[in-house]
Formats: C-alpha cells, structure tokens, sequence
C-alpha cells in the first residue's frame, strides 16, 4: 500500500510496461493473492476456536500473544537473514512450517480432538515462522521486476491483499456460522472452524507453488559483517532522522492502544452481544477491511495535503479514526458496528499510506530493508502486551476497554500536533539516493538538511 502513495508521489517521466507481463511476477501475484485470502480464514477460525473451547477472552488475549510474541521479538532477525540467503528462499522455508502447523491443527480440530494447549504450540510455530516470512515478503518484488515498474508492482500486490481482508473474513465468519457454534449459548460445533483451517492449509500449496516456479536475479548476499551490526546500522539511521523517532513512537503508541482491543475486544463483543455471532464478527472485519481499502485509495487518488498542512491533516484524521473507534462501547447492533468499523478503517488506511509513504521517501534504498524491519518492530513489539492486558480487562468491562482505548488514540494525536516540528514533518525533503551513502554517518548532510527544513519546536 505504500507503494501506491509513492508512485504517486513521484511518477516516472514514461509509463513502464504492465508488470503483468513479467512472469516471476504473475506466480508472485496470484500465489501470494491466495494465501492472504486463506490467512483471512484463519484470522477468524483460530479466535473463534479459542473461544468455543473455553469461552473465556483471558485464554483468547494469550492465545494470540504467544503468537505475536516471536513475531515481534524475531522481527529484526528475520529481515538480516532475509538479506543473507534470499527473500525466495526464506519465504518458502516460512510458508512450509505455516502450511504443516495450520494443516495438523485443522485435521485435529475436524477430528473433535482439539485442545486448549494445542492452540499455544500452534501460536508459536506460526508466530517463528511469521517473523521470517514478512520482511521477505517486502523484500521479494525488487527481485522480480525492474526498477521502473516497481511502484506498480508493490501497488498491486498491496491492494489485492487488502482486497482479501474486505471479502475473507466475512466468508470465513459465514462458513463458522453455518457449520458450527454462531454464539455464546452454543458450545459444540467446530466443523465450520476445522473447514476454515483447512482452506488455509490448502492456499499454501498455492504460493508454495508459485515460489518454487520463480525464477529471481541473483541474490546479493550481505553475508559480511554480523547480523547485530547490520541491524546496529538501520536502528542508528531512525535515531539520527528528524521527526521519525516521533513517528515511530507514535506508531507504537496506536498500536498499544488499539491491536488489543480490536483483537480481544472484537471477537467477544461478537460473541456475547450480537445475535449473529461468528458470521457478524466477520463481518465487522470485513467492514474494517473495506474502510482501509477505501482509504488507501483516497491517500492515493484525493489531492495531497500541502507539505505544510501533512502532519496536520494526518494526525487530525488518526484523531477521527479514536474517537469512531471509541464509539463501539455503545453499539447493540451488527448493523452499526460494520458502520463504525468502516470508517475506523478509512481513517487508518489513509493515514497508514500517507506516513508510510512519508517514511519511505526518507530512507536510503542500500538500509530500506533493515530500517522498515526496525520500523515494523517498533509497531509489533508492545502488541503481545496489548493483547494480554486487553484479554484481562475486557473480562472486566468490555466498553471501558473500547472507550478508553478510542478516547486515548484520539488524545493522542491531538498532543502530538503541539509540536511544530510534527505539524510540518512534510517540509522534511526526501532523501536523496545519490548521497544514500552519507545518510548513515554520525553528522550526515541529508539528515543536516532535512533538520534545516523543518520549523523548530
């Protein structure tokens, strides 16, 4: 999604050929298109699993902590390998561990075996292997095509997989629903969650396949120097940067607030307030999923905001998308939760893409890979504790925990805007790649610059 921004933002003097056209890059597309539509199932099958076999959001918050903890913990090892072997290579390894552990775990649970400590060793595996595959994933397309049709292609392999999040889960909620347990006074059922597993399963057949057929460039190694060095250099260049400690501490910040509450929260206002249960919980994603699609397309096609005014317009909606989020602690229909959640996800897709963008613009192409682990680091590291304290606190009260969390994402927003610097984080010009190298020095010139540009505080 951030490279659709970025194509905008600087469009090449003439139009490159369809990236279509590159085969490597059509096995990448359409495998990868249906493994996200798979993950979409289990998105829904493993909370709701969790849920039926205890019915407690306690065991659900760990349950997925034990997932996001690796995940976040492995981040930064995971992209220095990526580096060191290939994103090719790392992704098939990645998707073969997913493929058995979400195969294993759906012929266990259609077999009506399935346990409570089953769900944690799964979490786990998958968590490993998720802290593997993501910085690969980013790192893959510049493999595959070349350098002018780049953009276009990470717009599209963006958008198609924020496209499954609009359409998986709400089909994924309708299966669980038909075959099993739809609410809280239903206890038995698990067929639909087994299916839903299973077609997970199946989808990494899919990309397993489409990466065994391609065909990359030769990989660059960056197998000198340790891994802690190389991902010493990327931490040092956020550091060093005006304004992206800030934003980064913001990202952290949100994520802190909200992941928990959305993950937790979701689910069990679902499963114990509307009638439709599992099928209205997918829904409300689908919803969710909807909203960011749309504005991710606004941040791409709407008139950007004057440099001036980018901090500004950005945060303001970040503070929209608080106080609409704050709103689910009094919906009682499915109907207005979908509305509420449709506009949360156009707030956050929009500025999602704008900072992003912002960010990538702002970075030395030779440290992108390291820099954007550091930075997806930064944004998964406090969501296991999100996610653990919000599957306590929502057993105490459910629309504390949505209010206080929209109120504070929204206050927090408002707070950041006090800092000029913040306001007029557009003025900061990009970096410039023929000067890439001196961007990572202790006193480099582009961070110099860059500092000049923006009004002090």
């Amino acid at each position: 999604m951030t490279a659709a921004s970025a194509a905008t933002a600087a469009p090449e003097p003439t139009k490159p050929r369809s990236v279509f056209a590159v085969r490597d890059f059509r096995l990448l597309w359409f495998g990868e298109a249906i493994s996200a539509l798979g993950d979409q199932f289990a998105m829904i099958a493993l909370p709701w699993l969790a849920l039926l076999l205890t019915g407690s959001a306690f065991a659900l918050g760990t349950v997925l902590a034990v997932m996001a903890v690796p995940r976040a913990v492995l981040m930064l090892v995971g992209g220095a390998y990526v580096d060191r072997l290939s994103p090719r290579r790392v992704m098939i390894l990645s998707n073969a561990v997913r493929f058995v552990a979400v195969t294993l775990l759906a012929v266990i649970v259609l077999a009506g075996a399935a346990q409570l400590w089953m769900l944690y060793i799964f979490a786990l595996v998958f968590g490993i292997a998720d802290a593997f595959f993501y910085p690969a994933q980013t790192a893959i397309t510049p493999e595959l095509v070349e350098g002018p049709q780049l953009q276009q292609a990470n717009g599209i392999t963006q958008g198609t997989t924020q496209f499954t999040v609009l359409i998986g889960p709400a089909i994924a909620g309708v299966i669980i629903a038909a075959l099993g347990a739809t609410s809280a006074r239903s206890s038995s059922g698990q067929t639909g969650v087994g299916l839903a597993l299973l077609v997970d399963g199946l989808t990494f057949i899919a990309s397993l396949l489409t990466l065994w057929l391609i065909h990359p460039r030769k990989h660059a190694s960056t197998e000198q120097g340790s891994v802690v060095a190389q991902i010493r250099e990327g931490i040092g260049f956020v550091l060093k940067t005006p304004v992206l400690p800030i934003v980064m501490i913001m990202s952290m910040a949100v994520n802190f607030l909200i992941t928990g509450p959305i993950e937790v929260g979701l689910p069990l206002l679902a499963f114990s307030r509307l009638p439709e249960g599992a099928a209205a919980f997918g829904l409300i994603l689908a919803a969710f999923g909807g909203g960011s699609l749309l504005g991710m397309i606004g941040a791409t096609v709407l008139p950007k905001p004057s440099p001036a005014r980018f901090g500004t317009v950005t945060l303001g909606l970040m503070g929209v998308a608080g106080l609409a989020f704050a709103a689910l602690a009094f919906i009682t229909t499915t109907l207005g939760a979908i509305v509420v959640a449709a506009i949360v996800g156009a707030a956050i897709g929009y500025t999602n893409v704008s900072f992003i963008t912002w960010v990538q613009l702002r970075i030395p192409r030779q440290l992108m890979g390291r820099v954007m682990s550091f930075l997806m680091f930064g944004s998964l590291a406090l969501v296991p504790i999100s996610i653990a304290i919000a599957g306590v606190l929502v057993e105490i009260n459910l629309d504390g925990v949505l209010l206080i969390a929209g109120l504070g994402m929204a206050l927090l927003a408002v707070a950041t805007l006090f800092s000029a610097k913040v306001r007029h984080m557009g003025l900061m010009p990009p970096i410039d790649d023929g000067e890439a190298a001196s961007a990572t020095a202790a006193d480099g010139p582009n961070a110099a610059t860059a500092a000049e540009a923006i009004p002090a505080a």
